[in-house]
């Protein structure tokens, strides 16, 4: 299983990971985890149902990453709408935005960390030996899908990634590009996310 999820019996999956590839994985989840941002403060009310209607930002994030994360509810890049329809759809974002990114910033929160504790969990069981056999549950298999994704989304922005076309040209890049290091990881991920979508398939 080198390099790729398998199922196991009874749900959940498994891939082989060596100390390099466990190391590459936390640090580019941890990184995400900083780019999202901390959760709620520690001084916050904890009062569910205040943090229920808790407002959220109304504006797209600055960084290009981060709107590549949490991209406008309601925009359509193959139309090119006048003014008063454009101005129509930033409202209707911004209030999408306003409500559902609290929610959706916690939920990819949730599923780095997710990333990060069982790869801990990995190296402290095998430390010293080279590498160990990630096994997850169907839940954590769903949370790494998901991770995944969000990892290559991230990689993709950086790398000016917008279409199928942009992935066929990384193919080329030559070794001595600066980028092909990002490539390699943002190639080997979606790898991993598929294999790991396929065991979860029926």
């Amino acid at each position: 299983m080198p390099g790729q999820f398998e199922p196991l019996p009874g749900g959940g999956a498994a891939v082989a990971l060596d100390e390099v590839e466990i190391s590459i994985i936390r640090s580019l989840a941890v990184q995400l985890l900083e780019l999202i941002g901390p959760g709620p403060a520690a001084d916050a009310s904890g009062d569910p149902l205040a943090e229920l209607f808790a407002e959220g930002p109304s504006e797209p994030p600055a960084d290009p990453v981060l709107r590549r994360l949490f991209p406008d509810a309601y925009t359509d890049p193959e139309a090119t709408p006048g003014p008063e329809e454009a101005e129509e759809r930033r409202a209707h974002s911004a209030e999408f935005r306003r409500y559902t990114e609290n929610d959706l910033r916690a939920g990819k929160r949730e599923n780095a960390l997710a990333v990060v504790h069982s790869l801990d969990a990995l190296a402290a069981a095998s430390a010293g030996g080279g590498g160990a056999v990630l096994k997850l549950s169907t839940r954590e298999s769903k949370q790494w899908v998901s991770a995944l994704n969000d990892l290559r989304l991230a990689i993709g922005s950086r790398l000016d990634i917008v279409d199928e076309d942009d992935t066929d040209l990384l193919y080329r890049l030559p070794d001595e590009d600066p980028r092909k290091p990002m490539v390699m990881a943002y190639l080997w991920l979606g790898g991993l996310q598929e294999t790991l979508v396929n065991t979860l398939m029926p």
